[in-house]
């Protein structure tokens, strides 16, 4: 995501417009990614405003995805009990990815144009149990990410997937997860291939920097506060998958940045576990998160495209 905020590392490879992220990177041939600024998010331009954001968001002629193939990669270890999979993490993810097709809330992307406000998952997942350690680098990702394309198990490389590296809460990200940032997505040559790919931290390493609340609708505090960001990225993937040369404003803010930690105003559930959508799980049923809202076209913040809710 692509919020602006400053990123330390060993050298800066680009410097987005004014007020926008300047991303680093760790090593040579790092790519420029795009972090979702941790909560409260001081830099939030009108967040929580039901109007226009400003400045607009807007066109730079480059590339804008259709309809994204999500590829899971889950990296260190999603069994132990230190809130990773406890009360069903990765089936809480599974089921959100499923739910979002085509859903009142991600019909939002469609409002861009050649964005369709669908979204496939992909059945195949590569699990990687730390090749990289337990405190990766951004190059480190992308390293996580051509060992799980080389693989062969999520098939061929995908110009429309985004590929998302989601970590057990003992990994952590040394460019600032948890302190600056909560995920970041980015695009990069891998294969031979524009690959589009993301990092989400499990927010049970810093639930007050990178969730909403201490419970969540699911029970799994740190997950659920994941499934917030992971929506962030991949609205941003979606329509900015080159960053920035899709949708984005004058500062360099994306789609997601603009509505960032604002959940509209009539969140149902408990304190600590609120919810603001529900959605269709894979076996039937349905659950409920609690996730940000995102911004349309014309540079409103909505919850629900289909009744307009901000």
């Amino acid at each position: 995501m692509k919020i602006k905020r400053y990123l330390l590392a060993t050298c800066f490879v680009c410097l987005l417009s004014a007020g926008a992220a300047r991303a680093a990177s760790e090593g040579s041939g790092a790519p420029t990614i795009i972090p979702h600024k941790t909560n409260p998010n001081e830099d939030a331009l009108t967040a929580g405003s039901t109007g226009v954001m400003s400045p607009p968001i807007t066109y730079h002629g480059g590339l804008v995805m259709g309809t994204p193939t999500v590829y899971l990669i889950w990296y260190g270890n999603w069994n132990q009990g230190n809130g990773s999979d406890t009360s069903g993490g990765q089936a809480i993810i599974r089921d959100f990815i499923y739910g979002l097709n085509n859903s009142s809330y991600y019909q939002i992307n469609a409002s861009y144009g050649t964005a369709t406000g669908m979204v496939n998952r992909s059945s195949a997942e590569y699990v990687d149990h730390y090749s990289q350690g337990s405190r990766l680098t951004d190059t480190a990702v992308q390293t996580v990410v051509r060992n799980a394309i080389a693989s062969g198990k999520l098939g061929p490389p995908d110009v429309n997937g985004v590929y998302f590296v989601l970590t057990s809460s003992d990994v952590s990200e040394r460019s600032g997860f948890c302190t600056k940032y909560c995920g970041w997505h980015t695009a990069s040559t891998i294969a031979g291939t524009n690959i589009k790919y993301a990092f989400v931290g499990n927010a049970n390493r810093c639930l007050s920097a990178c969730a909403a609340q201490t419970v969540g609708p699911n029970g799994n505090a740190g997950v659920d506060g994941m499934v917030s960001v992971i929506a962030h990225e991949l609205e941003e993937s979606n329509t900015d998958p080159d960053p920035v040369s899709g949708w984005a404003d004058s500062r360099g803010a994306e789609n997601g940045d603009k509505c960032a930690w604002t959940f509209g105003a009539n969140p149902q559930g408990p304190a600590n576990a609120q919810y603001n959508m529900t959605l269709p799980a894979i076996s039937g049923g349905s659950r409920n998160y609690l996730v940000q809202r995102n911004l349309d076209v014309n540079s409103k913040c909505y919850v629900d495209y289909a009744t307009k809710q901000q």
